[in-house]
């Protein structure tokens, strides 16, 4: 589990935008690779990141080892 905190007001998606643009700035990967899949009104959520395994899977290593 990874945790994420952001300062945008839970209204109106703003969070999620907001984490969105903060995991794609981080893992440098577009905006649209990243939806909300489980939790969009809660502070928990379920983030799918898009695109191919194996490049994803590397990216996750690689974050992993520097933050981990």
């Amino acid at each position: 589990m990874l945790s994420a905190r952001v300062t945008a007001a839970p209204e109106n998606g703003k969070a999620n935008a907001a984490l969105i643009k903060l995991l794609s700035k981080e893992w440098k990967l577009p905006k649209l690779n990243f939806s909300v899949r489980i939790g969009v009104a809660n502070r928990r959520k379920v983030i799918l990141i898009a695109g191919p395994s194996a490049a994803l899977d590397a990216k996750l290593n690689a974050w992993i080892a520097q933050h981990g």
